[in-house]
């Protein structure tokens, strides 16, 4: 993982990703529209749909925000509104979905975005996560219980170092530590996978090494304000995460590995994200040398690539010809170990066996995932990911000897078989059928299965 303070982009372009033309041609003629002060509504909802289609559903939020904002686009917001749509097109002809994802440059964009369309509309306001993690499910995350006299010492203790972290103090730098030992004390000395203060330890962690908390970043004060109101919970009795912390946390903690990659020291911090259904590349370009490098080489593959002169098209996606081959080689592999493992991983289930199938389906999903996203199939590789994440809370509820913490069977099975037919679309040369309803049904049972519920009404969180 890199760290802000590095002279670097903030992710590099993908040479073999797909482009979606409509999108980015759509995209240029609201810039010009813009700059002769004419309506961009038309073009910017042609981009939405278009990328809509494609499965890139970040980019497609994006763009859903730049056409509510349009209406109110004048006079000193007008600059602010041509920044951003200048940088979205940018980033859209870079092909990568994970920076589409979780840019920070971008998403600075849709919170000044949102925020003047919330000038005309109360209540509405947005978070990181929202981009990062659009269309993806949530794992249920729980609160152990604690001794009522500790916690109530450990909570007085964060909030006395809280302010100064919130207010910028001079002595923020050494509060902020004092915040991350509560948060690491509370995660505990054991290992299980979905104690919701491992995530925060390893969030806190993630701040203090690229230097977003050090430096003020308003998604780190607002990280550690909610860690507090958790701590407030937990003091109530509450057994399960409220799903909105959840996904705060794991946004930011996936942010930085997203978009540079993750080194062999980061492999803790890769596998928690694999637990709630993220992937990363092993890859990093931390400094200015290892990005040119890097940079050359994806010119050169783009060069060679180009020179081919071949592409395929998958309804809006057009994908060069020896990436969509090479990927359907790595998703016919990973097919067929998901339905090996995926069957053993059911008989397993079914006689009160280990995990071990279980987790050998998730982590087949998971490739398939990040060749998807790769290659730019964005219905695929939401659907392969929330595949690998129903595995992987099999595997966990196998662990804990918790059945009800595995997601229902129906919707794993009916996910694997619209991802199997969507697979065979791509081998034949169309684009793949729509992630939606699979992916909602998925999503509901993984969410749904919940190892523990709370004595209150903040459990209905999930």
């Amino acid at each position: 993982m890199t760290s802000v303070d590095s002279p670097s982009i903030e992710a590099l372009p993908n040479p073999r990703g797909a482009a979606v033309h409509e999108a980015e041609a759509a995209l240029a003629e609201a810039r010009q529209a813009s700059d002769a002060q004419m309506t961009v509504v038309g073009p910017l909802l042609r981009a939405a749909q278009a990328l809509r289609q494609a499965g890139w559903l970040a980019s497609q939020r994006f763009t859903d925000a730049l056409v509510l904002v349009a209406p109110f686009a004048t006079d000193d917001f007008l600059p602010q509104f041509r920044a951003a749509l200048v940088d979205f097109h940018g980033a859209l002809t870079r092909r990568n979905l994970r920076e589409l994802a979780c840019s920070p440059t971008l998403f600075g964009h849709y919170r000044a975005l949102n925020a003047q369309v919330g000038r005309h509309t109360r209540g509405y306001a947005v978070a990181f996560e929202d981009l990062a993690l659009a269309g993806r499910p949530s794992a249920p995350a729980t609160l152990r219980p604690a001794s009522p006299l500790a916690l109530a010492a450990l909570r007085a203790r964060y909030e006395h170092a809280l302010l100064p972290v919130l207010k910028g103090h001079e002595e923020a730098g050494a509060a902020q530590a004092e915040l991350d030992d509560c948060i690491a004390g509370l995660a505990g000395a054991d290992t299980d996978a979905y104690d919701v203060w491992r995530l925060a330890t390893a969030c806190a962690r993630t701040l203090r090494v690229n230097g977003r908390a050090r430096m003020g970043d308003p998604e780190a004060k607002r990280f550690y304000a909610r860690c507090n109101l958790l701590l407030a919970e937990q003091a109530r009795g509450q057994r399960l995460a409220p799903r909105s912390f959840v996904r705060a946390a794991l946004a930011l903690l996936w942010r930085d590995y997203a978009l540079y990659g993750a080194a062999a020291e980061d492999a803790d911090a890769v596998t928690l994200l694999n637990d709630y259904g993220l992937t990363v590349d092993w890859h990093i370009a931390a400094t200015q040398a290892s990005q040119a490098a890097w940079e050359q080489g994806a010119a050169e593959a783009e060069a060679a690539a180009s020179g081919e002169g071949v592409t395929r098209e998958l309804g809006p996606v057009s994908v060069n010809v020896l990436a969509y081959e090479d990927f359907l080689q790595t998703a016919d592999a990973s097919m067929a170990a998901l339905a090996v493992s995926g069957d053993a991983a059911l008989a397993a289930v079914a006689g009160g066996g280990d995990g071990a199938a279980a987790e050998h389906a998730a982590q087949a999903a998971y490739r398939l995932g990040a060749a998807a996203q790769a290659l730019g199939l964005g219905h695929v590789a939401l659907l392969a990911d929330a595949l690998g994440l129903a595995w992987r809370r099999h595997a966990y509820a196998a662990q804990i000897g918790l059945p009800q913490a595995a997601p229902a069977q129906r919707p794993v099975e009916q996910a694997g078989e619209a991802l199997r037919a969507m697979l065979l679309r791509v081998a034949a040369g169309f684009a793949p059928s729509d992630s939606a309803v699979p992916l909602a049904l998925l999503t509901q049972a993984i969410e749904r299965a919940a190892p523990v519920a709370g004595p209150g009404p903040a459990s209905s969180g999930y």
